[in-house]
C-alpha cells in the first residue's frame, strides 16, 4: 500500500487558512479554503509560478521603506483621474451613477476550479484565494452605444483583508475608461482582486491598473478579458509599490477584427518582488495584439511571463510582444520569459526581451551639450517610460500616470 504524506504547511499557509476561516464564509468560500488546505500555495516546481515561489516568498518580505503615493491633501485614495465615478466594492450603489452605467452588488464568487493559465495547477491560485477570503463582488455594465462621460474607478478596501471581484460588461459600440485602484499599507494577509471584462463588438475600452501598495503589502490580481469583433481593448498597468505583487492578464479575441493593446511599467526598489504574467489567445481571423512592458530597477526582483497563443483557425493574426528592462543598479534582477504557441500558418508574430544599463552614447550626447550627468541620467530614464505612456493618446491619463512615475523617480534617486 502506498502512503501519500501531506506536505507540511508553512506559517504563511496556516495563517491564511486561519484568517479565511475566521469570517462569515459562504459554501463557495469554504470549498476554496478546503482547496487551500489541501493544495497549499504554489511553489517553483509549478511552471506558472517558477519565478515567483509564492509558498516560499509569502510572509518573508521585509519593510523596504516604500510608502504609498499621496496627493497634496494627503488623501491616499483620491481618484487617479479627475471627475471619476468611484465604485466602492463594499458599497457599490452609493453615489451618483453615470448615465448609461449600472453598478450593483453581486453574490458571484471567482471560479477557481478552472484556470486560464495552462501552466498552473488544476486550480487557479489567484481565484482560489479571492474566493477563500469572500471577496466583495460587484457587477458593472455599460449600455450599448454609450460613451461614458467620466472614468469609472474601481476600488476595494485599502490595505490587507482587501478582496474584490468585479464582472464588467461593456455593450456594443460603447466607450469607457476604467481605473483599478490598488493602494494601502498591507498587513498579515494578501489582498486579492479578480476582474472579468467583456468588451462587446465595436466597443472601445481603456483599463488602467494603478498599483501603489505599501512596503509590507502582498497583492495577487487577475484580469480576464474577452474582446469582441471590431472592438479595441487598451490596458495600462503601473506597478510602483508593494513588497510581493503578482498581476495576471488573460485576454482572448472573441471576434474578427478585435484589437488588444497592452502597455505596462514596473518600477522596482530593493526588497520588492513584482511578477506580471500574461496570456493572449487569438481564436478568430484578422486580430491584432501588441504588448509592451518597460521596467526600471534600482533593486529587487522583477518577473515577466508572456504567452501569445494562436489557434489553427486564427489566420492573419498580427501579434507582437516586447519586454525592455533598464537596470540602474547591480542589486536589481529581472527575469523575462516571452513565449509563442502558434498553430496557424498565415500569421505575423514576434517577441523579444532586452535588459541593460543607460546607453553611454546617449548620456555622452546630453552631457556634451552642457547637461549635468545626474540630470542627463534622469532625462533618459524618464524618456524610457514616457514613450510607452504617450501611446495612450489621452492627455489627462498621461499626465496622471506621469505624475505617479515622476514621484517614484524622485523618491528612488
Amino acid at each position: 500500500m502506498t502512503v501519500h504524506q501531506l506536505k507540511p504547511r508553512t506559517a504563511a499557509e496556516s495563517a491564511l487558512i486561519e484568517i479565511a476561516e475566521s469570517g462569515d464564509a459562504s459554501i463557495a468560500s469554504r470549498e476554496a479554503v478546503e482547496a487551500l488546505r489541501r493544495e497549499g500555495l504554489p511553489h517553483r516546481r509549478i511552471e506558472a509560478w517558477h519565478y515567483t515561489d509564492l509558498r516560499g516568498l509569502m510572509g518573508r518580505q521585509s519593510d523596504t521603506g516604500i510608502t504609498p503615493a499621496a496627493d497634496a491633501s494627503g488623501a491616499i485614495l483620491a481618484p487617479l483621474l479627475a471627475n471619476s465615478h468611484v465604485v466602492d466594492f463594499d458599497a457599490p450603489e452609493v453615489g451618483h451613477a453615470l448615465s448609461g452605467l449600472t453598478v450593483t452588488a453581486s453574490a458571484e464568487t471567482a471560479d477557481w476550479q478552472t484556470t486560464p493559465n495552462h501552466l498552473d495547477r488544476g486550480l487557479d491560485t489567484v481565484r482560489m484565494l479571492n474566493a477563500a477570503f469572500s471577496a466583495s463582488a460587484v457587477e458593472v455594465s455599460v449600455d450599448s452605444g454609450v460613451a461614458l462621460a467620466a472614468p469609472v474607478e474601481l476600488r476595494a478596501r485599502a490595505g490587507s483583508h482587501s478582496h474584490g471581484f468585479v464582472r464588467c460588461t461593456v455593450g456594443a459600440g460603447a466607450t469607457a475608461t476604467f481605473v483599478e485602484r490598488l493602494e494601502g499599507e498591507g498587513g498579515s494577509s494578501p489582498s486579492t482582486g479578480v476582474s472579468h471584462l467583456e468588451v462587446r463588438a465595436g466597443a472601445r475600452v481603456t483599463w488602467i491598473v494603478d498599483q501603489e501598495k505599501g512596503a509590507a503589502a502582498t497583492h495577487l490580481g487577475q484580469l480576464n478579458v474577452s474582446v469582441g469583433a471590431g472592438a479595441l481593448f487598451t490596458l495600462f498597468l503601473l506597478n510602483a509599490g508593494g513588497a510581493l505583487v503578482r498581476y495576471e492578464v488573460h485576454a482572448t479575441t472573441a471576434g474578427e477584427g478585435a484589437e488588444i493593446k497592452m502597455r505596462g511599467i514596473n518600477l522596482l526598489e530593493a526588497g520588492q518582488h513584482i511578477d506580471v504574467t500574461t496570456t493572449l489567445r487569438h481564436t478568430f481571423e484578422n486580430t491584432t495584439a501588441t504588448e509592451t512592458f518597460r521596467n526600471i530597477l534600482t533593486g529587487g526582483r522583477g518577473v515577466f511571463q508572456g504567452m501569445i497563443k494562436v489557434a489553427r483557425e486564427a489566420q492573419k493574426t498580427d501579434a507582437k510582444m516586447a519586454c525592455n528592462t533598464l537596470l540602474l543598479s547591480d542589486d536589481g534582477e529581472f527575469l523575462a520569459k516571452p513565449e509563442l504557441e502558434i498553430f496557424a500558418d498565415d500569421v505575423q508574430c514576434g517577441h523579444g526581451a532586452t535588459a541593460g544599463e543607460i546607453n553611454a552614447d546617449h548620456l555622452f550626447y546630453l552631457m556634451s551639450r552642457g547637461i549635468p550627468e545626474p540630470i542627463a541620467r534622469a532625462l533618459l530614464v524618464k524618456a524610457f517610460v514616457a514613450e510607452v505612456v504617450e501611446e495612450l493618446e489621452d492627455e489627462a491619463v498621461e499626465d496622471a500616470l506621469m505624475q505617479r512615475i515622476d514621484a517614484w523617480l524622485a523618491r528612488s534617486h
